[in-house]
Formats: C-alpha cells, sequence, structure tokens
C-alpha cells in the first residue's frame, strides 16, 4: 500500500453558511468520528440550546465559540479517505477574525468553498474565495450546502452553478468542482444523495480524493516563522512555530532574524514527543541552548546560519484592493498581517496598476487604488521584518493588509531589498 499525500485542507465561507457542520459530517461519514463521540457533541449542542448543531461542536472545541455559535481560532484535527490523509484546517468566517484565516489559508494546499444553496454568494463568500487565490490556495472545491432547505432542487443548483461560473473567474479559480450537499442530512457528502438523482458527479469526499500534495520543500532552506514563545520548568524556552521549508534537526546551528541571535538546537518536540527532525509542515517547538526568553519572539524566523532568512529594507509586491472606503494612496501606512508577524508597513511608491484578469499594465505610476484594483507597490515596513520572494518561499511571501477591523487588501512578495 502506497503511503497516502497529506493535504492541508481550509474550509473557508461565509460564517452562516454550514462550515463547522459539513466539517464534523465529514469526519462522522468517513468513519473518522466515532458514535460515542457524535452522541457527547449531539447532547453539549442541545445543552447550549443549539439542537442540531453537535457537528459543529467537533472544530468549535472552545467554551467561547460555544456559547456564542461562531468559529473564532484555528482548529486542527486530521482525517483520512481512500486515497489522502488530510490535516483540515476549520478558518473562521466572521469578519473580525479573518486574521485567523489568513494564518490558517497560508499554510492550504487546498480549500472548500461553502456556500448556502438558499442564499448563494455573500460579500464574505467573495471576499474568502478572493484571499484564497492571493494567499497561495491552490485547488478549490465549492460544497454547495444546505440543499435540503431549498427541497434539492435541480433548477436552483444550476442558478448557483451559474452565479459561481460568473465569479469565481474573476477571482483567478477557473479549475474547480461544484458538489450540491446538505452537511445536516448527509446527502452526497461521503455517500450518494437519493435525494438528488439528477446529480452525477462526485460527492465531497470523491472530489476531495481528486486533490493532490504539494511536493515538500525539503530541499530548500530552513525557514521556520515563530508563532509563540514557552518557558517551561525544567526546558527553559521553547519557541513554537510551523518549518515552512527545509528540516531542522537537534544539533542544527540557526540563527533568528531579524536580530541575527545564533544558538545550537538541543531538541525539537511535537505533541510531547522528541523528534529527530522536522520537516516541511510540521508544527514543533525547540530548544536551544543558552537561549532566554529575550532572544526570541513571535514574527522572528528561524533559519540555519548558513543560509539567513532575509530582513527586508525594502520589497516589491503585487497587491490586490478588496475593501477600502476611502482607496489606497502613497503613503498609507496599514498593518501587514504577514506569516506570522503583524506590523505597520508604509507604500511609498506605486510603479504600475495591472488588470487582475489578463496580469497586463493598464497605468503608469498611478496616484490612487480603488476595490478590485491591482497593482506592483513598493512598500517599507516600519521596523526591519522578515519577508522572503513570494516564488523562493511561498508562506513567507504572501501578507493581508488590515485596517478599521478588516481585511483592505492582500498582496505577494515579488522582490526583496535587504537591510543592509
Amino acid at each position: 500500500m502506497a503511503e497516502k499525500q497529506h493535504i492541508n485542507l481550509v474550509f473557508i465561507g461565509h460564517v452562516d453558511h454550514g462550515k463547522s457542520t459539513l466539517v464534523g459530517r465529514t469526519f462522522y461519514d468517513t468513519g473518522n468520528l466515532s458514535e460515542q463521540d457524535k452522541v457527547k457533541y449531539d447532547k453539549l449542542a442541545e445543552e447550549y440550546g443549539k439542537p442540531g448543531f453537535g457537528f459543529a461542536y467537533m472544530m468549535d472545541t472552545v467554551e467561547e465559540e460555544r456559547k456564542r455559535g461562531v468559529t473564532i481560532d484555528l482548529s486542527y484535527k486530521k482525517f483520512d479517505t481512500q486515497k489522502n490523509s488530510f490535516t483540515i484546517i476549520d478558518a473562521p468566517g466572521h469578519q473580525d477574525f479573518v486574521k485567523n484565516m489568513i494564518t490558517g489559508t497560508s499554510q492550504a494546499d487546498a480549500a472548500v468553498l461553502v456556500v448556502a444553496a438558499g442564499e448563494g454568494m455573500k460579500a464574505q463568500t467573495k471576499e474568502h474565495a478572493q484571499l484564497s487565490k492571493v494567499l497561495g490556495v491552490g485547488q478549490l472545491v465549492v460544497a454547495l450546502n444546505k440543499m435540503d432547505t431549498i427541497n434539492y432542487d435541480e433548477a436552483k443548483y444550476k442558478e448557483r452553478v451559474e452565479e459561481l461560473s460568473k465569479a469565481l473567474p474573476g477571482y483567478g479559480w477557473k479549475d474547480y468542482k461544484v458538489v450540491p450537499v446538505s452537511a445536516l442530512k448527509g446527502d452526497n457528502v461521503a455517500k450518494k444523495s437519493e435525494s438528488m438523482p439528477w446529480y452525477n458527479g462526485p460527492t465531497l469526499v470523491e472530489a476531495l480524493d481528486e486533490l493532490k500534495a504539494k511536493p515538500p520543500a525539503t530541499d530548500k532552506p530552513l525557514r521556520l516563522p515563530i508563532q509563540d514563545v514557552y518557558n517551561i520548568k525544567g526546558v527553559g524556552t521553547v519557541p513554537v512555530g510551523r518549518v515552512e521549508s527545509g528540516v531542522l534537526k537537534p544539533n542544527d546551528k540557526i540563527i533568528v532574524m531579524p536580530s541575527g541571535k545564533t544558538g545550537e538546537v538541543k531538541s525539537v518536540e511535537a505533541h510531547h514527543e522528541q523528534l529527530p527532525q522536522a520537516n516541511p509542515g510540521d508544527n514543533v517547538g525547540f530548544n536551544v541552548r543558552g537561549w532566554s526568553r529575550d532572544d526570541i519572539k513571535r514574527g522572528d524566523v528561524v533559519g540555519h546560519e548558513n543560509n539567513p532568512p532575509t530582513v527586508a529594507e525594502e520589497f516589491t509586491a503585487q497587491i490586490v484592493v478588496l475593501n477600502h472606503p476611502k482607496g489606497v494612496a502613497v503613503g498609507y501606512t496599514p498593518v501587514f498581517h504577514l506569516h506570522t508577524l503583524q506590523v505597520a508597513c508604509t507604500i511609498t511608491q506605486m510603479l504600475e496598476k495591472i488588470d487582475p484578469k489578463t496580469g497586463t499594465v493598464v497605468e503608469q505610476n498611478p496616484t490612487f487604488l480603488k476595490n478590485g484594483d491591482s497593482a506592483k507597490v513598493i512598500i517599507k515596513p516600519t521596523v526591519p521584518i522578515v519577508v522572503e520572494k513570494v516564488q523562493d518561499f511561498p508562506s513567507l511571501g504572501r501578507f493581508a493588509i488590515r485596517d478599521m477591523g478588516q481585511t483592505v487588501a492582500a498582496g505577494v512578495v515579488l522582490d526583496v531589498k535587504k537591510k543592509a
């Protein structure tokens, strides 16, 4: 039996379109959630006055989320199909949780866009579809959920497919499947639906089985953005993060940027187990001989001493303005969310405006960008930060721009001018 390929999958879409329920149903129908646990979650849902929400509670494990009935933080869970092994990242739909969604989506190989059949695409559905493309998700499956609420109507399904075919290519999605499902009733999730004899395409699980994993970036230099730093009794300082590329092993000589502090790795661990090495995609903690809490912080990036992460004086990026009430001009200094970093950066120059659909230049040195505009710009961070070209290290070269409590733009890093 060949080893299954591993795929990071993110569920995205509007807050009330049933993402968490669909994730729970997928686990249950593929045998990755036991009957015993399902009964437990159903009971919990009733206690919280949300009967029928049992499946959602599998992912919404945080107390706060159960009370409010929304997904706040990112949850990671694994499930297997015949061909693939998936890690599911359940991304919040709520507007104020977009920054978590950004962290989640930039780690994903593929996305399931959940759209309620009765309502169709909402502003948030569109934002997530666009963001996921800009943030580098390569493959998309659309789950047209809640088919039970429209009596499994084929005409309505066709109407929604038409709506999607008008919107999605504009965000760069040319190739995707639309699967009509009911997460609540279990139609077309893992089992073919008897209520939709007119549909002869794949079930959701069959569509997921056709997805392909990215080749692991083990041959690239080490890049490990720090998510958190813990002080653990008897161990000392333990930075935690996800290996984006390369390999981290005990006794490796490492450097952390932008500070330039060097050290030697004492141990690497995940889920309370010591690891001989950490590979791309692994979320790990590690301990460095003699380091204290002051030597490393969230947003720093670790590499090997002979190939340090790049610290930017400034960088050239292509951005797309998603949603800004006033538009964007030179001198604008919002907060950039870049790998595990949140930092203010200034747009110092606008080089050219680009047609997002064709990629051709439509205006040199534009003075102003409105919603939907895409442009090549020069950006200067207000403090030293690690940035990499998107083609070299994809997850360290993508960012979202947040302002006024919302995502106003997103972009990719084309070139970096190194700090002297």
